[in-house]
Formats: C-alpha cells, sequence, structure tokens
C-alpha cells in the first residue's frame, strides 16, 4: 500500500487549520478542537455557542465544494471500510478524543501553540499510537 505525497494540498489544509484556529482564538476566546466543537452541537450544553458551531461544522461539510469551485474537480476521496467499521471507528475516536480531554486538533494545534503540558503529552501518545495502528494494519493484517 502506498500513500499519496501531496505537498501543496497538506500545506493548504495546514494554512487553513492554523487560519481557522487563531481566528477562533481571537474571535471568540475558543481551542479549535474539532471533537469538542461537534460534541458542543449535537450535545448542546450551552445554547449560546449552537450558532458558531453549527457554522463552523457547515463551514468544513462546505469545504469539498469550495474546493471544486476553485480547482474544478472534486478531492479525491477512498473510503476502503465499510459504514460499519467508520461508524465504530468514529466511537472508538470519540471516546478516546473524552479520556484524552480533547482531539489531535485541540491538543496539536491550539494546545502545542499555547505551551499546554496536557496536550505536550497526548500528541506524541496521538502520534506512536496512530504509528503502531499503520504498522499493525499494513504488515500484521496486510491492509
Amino acid at each position: 500500500m502506498e500513500t499519496a505525497f501531496t505537498p501543496f494540498a497538506s500545506l493548504g489544509g495546514g494554512i487553513g487549520i492554523g487560519l481557522g484556529s487563531v481566528l477562533l482564538m481571537f474571535g471568540l476566546g475558543r481551542i479549535f478542537g474539532a471533537t469538542g466543537i461537534m460534541s458542543g452541537l449535537v450535545f448542546v450544553e450551552n445554547r449560546d455557542e449552537f450558532a458558531w458551531r453549527f457554522a463552523l461544522v457547515i463551514g468544513m461539510v462546505m469545504a469539498p465544494g469550495l474546493i471544486f469551485v476553485v480547482t474544478g474537480t472534486m478531492p479525491a476521496l477512498t473510503v476502503t471500510v465499510s459504514p460499519l467499521m467508520i461508524v465504530i471507528s468514529g466511537i472508538i475516536v470519540g471516546l478516546g478524543a473524552s479520556l484524552g480531554s480533547g482531539c489531535t486538533s485541540g491538543h496539536g494545534v491550539c494546545g502545542l501553540s499555547r505551551l499546554s503540558v496536557r496536550s505536550l503529552v497526548a500528541v506524541p501518545t496521538f502520534m506512536a499510537t496512530a504509528a503502531i495502528t499503520v504498522f499493525v494494519m499494513r504488515h500484521v493484517f496486510g491492509g
């Protein structure tokens, strides 16, 4: 299995995430943690925060359309697992984000930039877990 190297798309995505994080912090004083934002949208705890959470999630959903308008092609997407596996994976990621007090975007982008000790522990844990998972999936299970 080969992983495509996409430096320009990756750079653009990184710039977008960084810019969004800075704007959200400066504008609302909130951390850009995608899982926490989605959780706050689904399990409404504070009605005053619903509008910005909804707008952010809608922006994420509409982003491929914007890419189409700019480039004329939709982003390539290949899903090689069943919908059931996607649901199970989403639940596992959600539980992990709850246990880790944040997700990769919250800890990796915002937490590290704020020199959060919790994020300094969480991010290497995420990265090591991801590396082990990829190794096992590719070399043990042959996927």
